[in-house]
């Protein structure tokens, strides 16, 4: 059985809206694990969207992109 990819979100990130991020997060992988909680690290979160995707940090001025360039780190 392979590895699910792990996502974790921060619910106090401005540049998302982590529960649309969280659902689109499983549409991509119905199987990944969400996690929604701050990840102390305030000051990217608060300059763009900042998504932990397999343990590695994403970040893009939107949404949208933030998606786009977290697809290359899944499993």
């Amino acid at each position: 059985m392979g590895k699910k990819n792990q996502f974790h979100i921060c619910p106090k990130c401005k540049s998302i809206k982590h529960k649309k991020l969280a659902s689109e997060l499983k549409e991509l992988d119905p199987d990944a694990k969400v996690k929604i909680g701050c990840m102390s690290y305030c000051e990217p979160c608060k300059r763009s969207a900042l998504l932990c995707v397999n343990g590695r940090y994403v970040t893009a001025p939107t949404q949208e992109e933030l998606l786009e360039k977290a697809k290359p780190f899944l499993k």
